[in-house]
């Protein structure tokens, strides 16, 4: 007898630097979200496919949540909210490190006050003595909106098959969202400003990345099979040009290489990377440039 299809969304929700992208990369199979040591890498809702026996998960990875400052970011915890608000379950992620610090009370004191209730998975779990975890699944327990909680280390895999297996069994029966074979919603022309973006932040460190935006401007197939990208950055000051270009151009080299590698064995074949930058004094505050990045502006 075949199995009963199930399929549903699982939205991802946690403070900044939780591991919620490095959780939804890991579940998928496949690289569909950029990871950084930087808070706040995550801009917009990013949907990942997993098959479970006759069960399609479908991952939404979330912007951390947190007090926001600027239109940016609240545009980033609307596109989280919405997507906690849209799904079918909701994953509370905990950073074991951390606990529940003021950004995870905020989420469970939002969860609340939308009625939802999460399954509760603590992260980061091997960089904490384990005698620390039980009080902390204790507290999560009292929070009164966690049905379930798990212990994962999304670095190293452990404990998550275990948590796939819940989140297959908690969603309702239904026919499949996307193919069988499909990984992620995301577009090639998106994962392509995201991995240089990505490798943005990486070369930068603390000089400049949340000053930077990336669009891909043109994304053509070659008639050899290769791709050839033309992205942008773009910067918000005429003095963070040359930050991004540095010495000689040798920065912007660095970030295309790195960026050009990476893309090339995520799409599986050669990529021609081009990359330019172009001061846009006003991105952060132009509606158009948050819908290339898959956000709504807020009003």
């Amino acid at each position: 007898m075949a199995e009963t299809k199930r399929a549903g969304f699982v939205a991802i929700l946690g403070a900044p630097n939780a591991g919620k992208s490095t959780l939804v990369n890991l579940v998928v199979g496949s690289k569909i979200a950029i990871v950084t040591p930087k808070v706040q890498t995550t801009r917009a809702r990013v949907r990942g496919v997993r098959m479970a026996g006759a069960t399609q998960i479908v991952l939404v990875d979330t912007p951390g949540i947190f007090a926001p400052k600027r239109t940016l970011d609240r545009a980033m915890i609307e596109a989280a909210w919405s997507g906690a608000t849209e799904a079918d379950l909701v994953v509370l992620l905990i950073d074991a490190t951390r606990g529940l610090d003021d950004d995870a009370m905020r989420i469970v004191a939002g969860l609340k006050e939308a009625g939802r209730r999460a399954i509760a998975v603590i992260n980061k779990v091997d960089a904490v003595a384990r005698e620390k975890l039980l009080p902390l699944a204790k507290t999560l327990d009292q929070t009164g909106i966690v049905t379930d909680v798990f212990m994962v280390s999304a670095l190293k895999g452990d404990g998550v098959d275990d948590l796939v297996r819940h989140l297959a069994a908690r969603l309702p029966e239904g026919e499949w969202l996307y193919p069988e074979d499909q990984l992620s919603d995301i577009t090639e022309r998106f994962l392509a400003a995201e991995v240089v973006r990505e490798k943005l932040f990486l070369q930068l460190g603390d000089e400049l990345p949340y000053a930077a935006t990336v669009e891909t401007e043109r994304f053509s197939e070659q008639p050899d099979g290769s791709a050839r990208i033309e992205a942008t950055i773009f910067v918000q000051k005429d003095s963070q040009k040359p930050i991004v270009l540095g010495k000689d151009g040798r920065r912007i080299k660095a970030i295309g290489q790195a960026a050009r590698l990476e893309l090339e064995g995520l799409l599986g074949r050669r990529v021609h990377l081009f990359l330019f930058v172009k001061v846009r004094k006003n991105w952060a505050d132009d509606p158009a440039r948050f819908r290339a990045m898959g956000l709504n502006f807020p009003r």
